[in-house]
């Protein structure tokens, strides 16, 4: 009897164990499983400049950010260096406030964020995965309101911890700085951006998550500062001949702003991530 008990339930702890592993993957940016995220931000009110105007109210104006973002790894011995190699491009599409009043659709700057997974510390012993490389931004934006018009390029560090079943804490820091622009009239960056990534598992395929909320602070004199903080819930989807998924909804809000003219209020961000573990011998061989 104490063996027919353990076989049958066997195949729920391993399917449980299975879902928190997704959960995992499918929220930290070092994870070697391919996947694309597709994201919609949803602002239905920024802080702006005053006062408003029967044309214009930076206030009341509702903008949009929609984004999708592959993950590609590769693996040794196709990888660069003899560390597994990560690349997660950013293509954006926002919906910026017009000087004449509402608001625009156009493309954005287009981030890239390279970094090289460190075999030390040991993860299986110590549960902390550790990867550093660069962070670049290519001025792609169709318009001057919707990118910076700088060619960017500067340091990245990234650090995750999942030593606690059902739990994975970690971030991702960048600093890129600028050295080329698209017109003389572009202003000089060099800002910390500050990923901060959470997930928790609660129960069957729903998990508590936090990785949406990107904190900045500009470096120099009067540069804009901001510190959103986002939550919400995912669930992970794993169905016979589809792709394991998960979708999540988050709400953000902006804890502290400075020097920022236009910021957003509250935000909230609707995403699907979708896996191709197919694929992860492929980008190995």
């Amino acid at each position: 009897m104490p063996v027919v008990a353990y076989a049958q339930t066997q195949p729920a702890t391993s399917a449980e164990a299975e879902e928190e592993k997704l959960e995992r993957d499918f929220t930290d940016p070092l994870s070697t499983l391919p996947q694309l995220l597709v994201r919609d931000s949803y602002t239905p009110a920024n802080y702006g400049p005053g006062p408003c105007t029967s044309q214009v109210c930076f206030r009341n104006a509702e903008t949009n950010q929609f984004l999708v973002r592959p993950l590609i790894p590769r693996i040794p011995p196709e990888s660069f260096l003899p560390f597994s190699q990560l690349i997660r491009p950013t293509f954006q599409l926002v919906t910026v406030q017009s000087s004449r009043g509402g608001t625009r659709t156009e493309f954005g700057d287009l981030p890239v964020f390279d970094v090289a997974v460190l075999p030390w510390p040991d993860r299986q012993k110590t549960g902390l995965l550790i990867g550093a490389g660069a962070a670049f931004v290519f001025p792609t934006a169709t318009s001057k309101s919707a990118g910076q018009g700088a060619w960017q390029a500067g340091p990245a560090l990234g650090a995750i911890y999942s030593g606690i079943p059902g739990l994975l804490i970690g971030f991702v820091a960048l600093n890129p700085v600028s050295f080329a622009y698209t017109s003389p009239n572009r202003l000089p960056q060099n800002t910390f951006q500050f990923q901060p990534v959470f997930a928790l598992h609660l129960w069957d395929k729903w998990y508590l998550r936090s990785a949406e909320a990107n904190w900045s602070m500009g470096w120099r004199r009067h540069y804009p500062t901001m510190l959103p903080l986002s939550i919400g819930l995912g669930r992970t989807i794993v169905r016979p001949g589809l792709p394991p998924m998960s979708i999540f909804v988050t709400g953000q809000w902006m804890a502290y702003r400075q020097f920022a003219p236009i910021a957003p209020q509250t935000t909230i961000n609707f995403g699907l991530t979708v896996a191709f573990p197919q694929f992860r011998d492929y980008f190995s061989q």
